[in-house]
């Protein structure tokens, strides 16, 4: 019996361990070379691992592991490659009253047969689901036209830049209700955190620990900006495809100042401060994993469509799970924004090992003093946190004052004046 080792591959420079989130395909079934096996979780992103040969599939190490580079993970036994796939065990015959829907069915990567043109991955299968896509309307560039994980996430993105009509509104009594819970209950559940959510908890931890943190404030008029927003988001939208979204706005305020103020843009390494003479502004994106943070790079440079373009590209990216490890490291200067979820102010916490991040939060109707006169106008708070080490309070609160100006006068950034 020929067997055939397959242990967890280098990921990443700075990958040491992964944990084996699921199994894709049950144990002692039949593979294909290169059918995706299992998922791993490292700690910036989720990844297929490929089968290395055809054979029977056996489980080494069990869903849920931790597992240093390296390690077993399962074995294939290529001598069944050299003989046909076991066939499927015929279901039982319906009654000829019922259709015969169970025919068409797309088999498992479970069931030992060849992938037809057009079969999703179970990655791809997962996504496309979640997003009622059907597999039909997907071009797959895998091999023998199979829809790979990438393929789904495209095919996500574009659903979302097309209109679609919307359902009819189901009635009340259709909409989802939470499982009930007994009076009194007091029953807990232990529930193992995510590989993501516990290097999330370690670098927050740390971010408190080993940087001198503080946090400075300021709010901004948003008159001007929606003002130019509300003027030109048809026509901008009509010639780059995309809408001219606040965060484009921010990032190339923040830009601007961050290359005047090479301080807040730089980070530690060791007793060195490192200078960067180019801005890559990190985006929070929330996902049902938890918060992630991918780089634009050079935004110095790119214009507002790039820079929405490149939003949208990543966050359905973050939210299908199919950001790449290089997509995700970088960063010289963070931007999140709490105010999409109803945050009115907060302290963020640095990424490092950048010095400062910016948070944004709700926009709020406030009455304000305006040449001598009260007046109604859009306010929003903005908290600017960095590493004390680096940046002292007077250019921290120098570059929020700066960032405040451009915004609250648009024109004068769109000049570059």
């Amino acid at each position: 019996m020929a067997i055939i080792e397959m242990k967890v591959p280098v990921i990443g420079e700075s990958v040491t361990e992964v944990t084996l989130s699921k199994w894709l395909v049950a144990d002692g079934a039949y593979v294909n070379l290169d059918d995706p096996i299992c998922e791993f979780e490292s700690d910036k992103a989720t990844l297929e691992f490929p089968a290395e040969a055809s054979g029977k599939l056996i489980h080494v190490a069990a869903a849920g592991a931790d597992l240093q580079i390296g390690m077993l993970v399962a074995k294939i036994d290529t001598a069944a490659a050299k003989e046909s796939p076991a066939p499927k065990v015929a279901a039982p015959a319906a009654p000829a009253a019922e259709p015969p829907a169970v025919e068409t069915a797309a088999p498992t990567p479970a069931s030992g047969s060849n992938y037809a043109t057009g079969h999703p991955s179970p990655a791809a299968a997962k996504i496309l689901k979640e997003n009622a896509i059907a597999p039909a309307e997907v071009a797959g560039t895998g091999r023998e036209g199979r829809i790979t994980k990438e393929d789904a996430a495209k095919a996500v993105e574009a659903k979302q830049t097309t209109p679609a009509t919307p359902p009819p509104a189901k009635p009340a009594t259709e909409a989802p209700k939470p499982a009930p819970v007994a009076s009194f209950s007091r029953t807990s559940e232990h529930k193992k955190m995510s590989r993501m959510r516990r290097t999330i908890a370690k670098r927050l931890v740390s971010a408190k620990n080993e940087t001198a943190m503080l946090t400075t404030f300021n709010e901004v008029d948003m008159t001007e900006v929606m003002a130019l927003r509300k003027k030109y988001n048809e026509k901008f939208e009509a010639k780059y495809g995309i809408k001219l979204g606040f965060m484009s706005l921010f990032a190339k305020a923040c830009a601007k100042v961050l290359m005047q103020m090479p301080d807040v843009n730089a980070s530690i390494d060791g007793e060195e401060i490192i200078y960067h003479n180019y801005v890559d502004i990190s985006v929070a994106i929330s996902t049902p994993n938890g918060l992630v943070v991918p780089p634009i790079h050079n935004v110095e440079s790119l214009g507002f469509a790039e820079i929405e373009h490149k939003i949208k590209e990543l966050s359905g990216k973050a939210r299908t799970g199919a950001l790449t490890l290089e997509e995700m490291s970088g960063g010289t200067f963070t931007i999140t924004n709490g105010g999409i979820f109803g945050s009115l102010m907060s302290t963020p916490i640095l990424n490092e090992p950048q010095s400062a991040i910016l948070g944004m939060h709700a926009i709020k109707e406030r009455p304000v003093a305006i040449e001598g006169r009260i007046e109604i106008r859009p306010m929003m708070y903005l908290a600017l946190s960095y590493d004390h080490r680096v940046i002292d309070g007077s250019t921290s609160v120098t570059f929020l004052v700066k960032v405040k100006e451009l915004l609250e006068d648009p024109t004068a950034m769109l000049l570059d004046i």
